[in-house]
């Protein structure tokens, strides 16, 4: 059985601010399981660390339909990243025949439920998980903190 996992997740410092998120799965230990790492961000050409990034003007389903954007905190618009990251990361779920993804909350690629700053409202998935959902493949949220980058190699 073959799993696609947020890298950061997997403890791979690849999150906007340089940091992963790692998290035991422990459900996912187990002989018979495959973990295929993702980064839609990364495979979507941008860079670790990166500004912050958030989708305005309504969630991923909107994003990939062209009516909202991916605009970084410094008003950069990274919308065809986005949409060129979870291209690939569905590329991959594909080739791999993937069964399920196990991605971060809170992700403007990966997270299923991102929360309005302003209202609190649940505004729904990040441009990768919408892009997933669509195509039927079984999109997990997993809770994690930021967990600071480990001592760099010279």
């Amino acid at each position: 059985m073959k799993i696609l996992v947020s890298a950061c997740l997997l403890g791979i410092s690849c999150r906007y601010d340089g940091r992963s998120s790692h998290h035991d799965l422990p459900e996912l230990d187990k002989p018979e399981i495959c973990i295929i790492p993702v980064c839609p961000e990364q495979l979507g050409g941008l860079p670790t660390p990166r500004s912050p990034s958030s989708i305005v003007g309504g969630n991923g389903y909107d994003v990939l339909d062209g009516k909202a954007k991916v605009i970084t905190k410094d008003g950069q618009d990274v919308t065809e990243n986005f949409i060129r990251g979870s291209y690939e990361t569905l590329k991959i779920a594909r080739e791999l025949k993937a069964e399920t993804c196990y991605f971060k909350d809170k992700s403007p690629s990966c997270g299923l439920h991102l929360i309005s700053e302003n209202t609190g409202e649940d505004l729904g998935p990040g441009v990768t998980a919408a892009l997933l959902r669509r195509q039927n493949f079984n999109v997990i949220e997993v809770k994690a903190k930021a967990v600071p980058p480990g001592p760099t190699q010279d």
